[in-house]
Parts: C-alpha cells; structure tokens; sequence
C-alpha cells in the first residue's frame, strides 16, 4: 500500500464508509473443500446456509454489483464464492466494467476452470487462485481443482498463488521448501501469499495449527523468503501472524471491509470469516498485511492505527453509520435462486 492509497482510505473511513468491499459473487462451487469457512453452518449467523441463499446471474447479477459499487464507492472489491468463475459470462463484461470505474478488483478462483486470456488485459484485476499444498493433499481436498487443471487454465495469465496452511501439512519438514519451489518456478506465478488456518471459536478440526507448530512454521517462512523471491512475507506480516488482533474490533481488515454475501443483501460479519472467528489464531493475510499498515506511523511519530480509530468514530458520527448498520436477508430470497 503507498502512501496515496493511505489517504484515499483515509478518506472514505472519515465519511463513514468502507476503502473495501468484498463480494460473494455466487451460492454455487464445484468443490467440497474441507473446512470452507464459507460453507461452515455459522457464517451467515443464523441467515441460512450459503448455498441456501438465493443469488442472481445474468443481466440482474451485473447491475446488482455495479449498483452496489456505485453506492459504496470501494477502492478495491475483492471477487469471491462460491467459485466465481461459475459466473465467468457476467464476469466477462463486469471486470471490464468496473476496470473503467477506477476501482482495483481482486478475483479469488480455484482455477476449476480456464480463466480467460482477455482478463489478463483488464487494468486494475488481480487474479488469486487458492492452492492448498503439494499436488497429492491439494488434489484430495479440492478437486475437481486439481494441479492438472490449474495448470492448464492459468497459461497466459499473470496470477498470485494463495495458500492456506493446515497443521496436516504444516507439521511436514520441508514441505513448504518443496511447495515454494514448485510454485515459484511457474511463469504465470508473480507472487505467493501464505495465510494459516483460522478456525471459528471452540472449533475442533484437524486443521488447526497448535502454537508451537505455527511459531515454527512462521520461522521457517522468513527463512524461505530469502530462497523464494516471490513469497510475499516481510516481518511486518509475520508480525501480524506472531500477534494477531484481539477481537474483529481490534482488526483494521474487518473494521475497513464491508463483506456480502450471494443475495447482494446480507453482511458477512464481523469479517469475512463470519460467525464467531477465533482471532487469537487468526491466519488471515489481509489482516497480518493491515495490520503492519496500522503500525506505521505517519512522520515517524503517530501509528496510523490510532489516526484510523479517531477517523471511524467521525466518520461513523458524519455518515450516522450510514454502512456501518447489519443488513438483514431478504426472506424471499431465501430460497430459489433470482
């Protein structure tokens, strides 16, 4: 993030509303990826199951986002599932579209299937694939995704890989070595982010890292870095996994990012995670990442993080929480799609 984004965000915090969106662009995915927070029974805190929910294609699915962009005014709209590339029609003409409005777009796919060549075009789209892991633990947890097909349908792109460390992997010496390696070979790859599992609170799952096998992972991480150029780990994003936020108040991610879901109506809350996130083991990239901007400190003297918490209590005052106010789903889109 420079310097002018800072402000930009400044801005809109200061006007009560929120530098970040995040859509859940569709109800559908191919995938039955173990522990998908997105289809866990609490993300939408009592509003139903995600694919309960309607959502909408078409014509309707593309002015209901740019609506929605036009209303909230983002700086970067982060592009979710479901698997977004389920509507890659509507996509085809939203991402240009919204190229045009000036707003940054961050599309997280699996890559199930071929990503477009025009996309790599469109100014302003970021395109994330999740990749969890070497090929035998990813293919078993996220085909139809598999490393095959991931690596045919991002040829020609320009991608940043994203991983999601489990303690099934984590606890495997050199395994992270051999996964960098693979990934930072491939033309296509740019970057590589590594976030850590984040369960809900009183979770009991396999993947949960326990505190000793997360320290050294994350040791073993900025030792790798040096090898692997390209895996993006600077010590303020290790800082932020060492020392994660106290509660979702305490996450400038969650306070700045208004997350809906597929009916375009209802907030994920308190971030995108939904239901009851346990922060105290929170592995999220874009908090660890905002969390080190928070920490920064304008004119080396005041930490960005307390000029944030002073402008969202005047722009919450100014706008009367005009965003900030828990939208509830429609009940007739609780059923049927749109």
């Amino acid at each position: 993030m420079n310097k002018l984004d800072v402000f930009k965000a400044w801005g809109k915090i200061l006007t009560g509303g929120y530098p970040s969106m995040s859509i859940e662009i569709t109800r559908e995915c191919p995938l039955r990826c173990p522990g998908c927070y997105a289809y866990e029974p609490e993300h939408l805190q009592g509003n139903g199951l995600l694919r309960e929910l309607a959502d909408f294609k078409g014509d309707n699915l593309i002015e209901r986002v740019l609506d929605l962009v036009k209303e909230h005014k983002p700086l970067h709209l982060s592009i979710v599932g479901g698997e977004p590339l389920v509507r890659f029609r509507e996509l085809d003409i939203l991402l240009p579209k919204l190229s045009e409005m000036g707003v940054a777009v961050q599309l997280v796919t699996s890559a199930v299937r071929e990503i477009p060549k025009a996309w790599n075009k469109i100014k302003g789209l970021y395109i994330v694939v999740s990749i969890d892991g070497l090929q035998p633990e990813h293919d078993a947890r996220r085909k139809p995704a598999t490393y095959e097909r991931i690596l045919r349908n991002i040829q020609g792109q320009s991608i940043t890989v994203h991983c999601t460390v489990t303690s099934q992997t984590a606890v495997r010496e050199g395994y992270y070595e051999e996964f960098l390696g693979f990934w930072s070979a491939r033309p296509e790859v740019k970057k590589i982010w590594i976030s850590l599992f984040t369960p809900q609170i009183g979770a009991v799952a396999e993947e949960i890292l326990l505190p000793d096998v997360r320290e050294k992972l994350l040791d073993e991480l900025a030792v790798l870095r040096k090898q692997f150029p390209k895996l993006v780990m600077p010590n303020a994003v290790l800082k932020g996994y060492q020392k994660p936020p106290s509660s979702p108040d305490d996450c400038i991610f969650a306070r700045t990012t208004l997350n809906l879901t597929a009916d375009l109506t209802s907030r994920v809350t308190p971030c995108q995670f939904g239901g009851t996130p346990d922060c105290s083991q929170c592995g999220c990239i874009a908090s660890a990442g905002l969390a080190a901007v928070g920490d920064w400190k304008l004119f080396n003297i005041l930490p960005l993080r307390s000029i944030y918490n002073a402008s969202d209590k005047i722009g919450k005052t100014i706008g009367n929480g005009k965003n900030g106010h828990e939208i509830k789903a429609d009940p007739k889109l609780q059923n049927g799609s749109a």
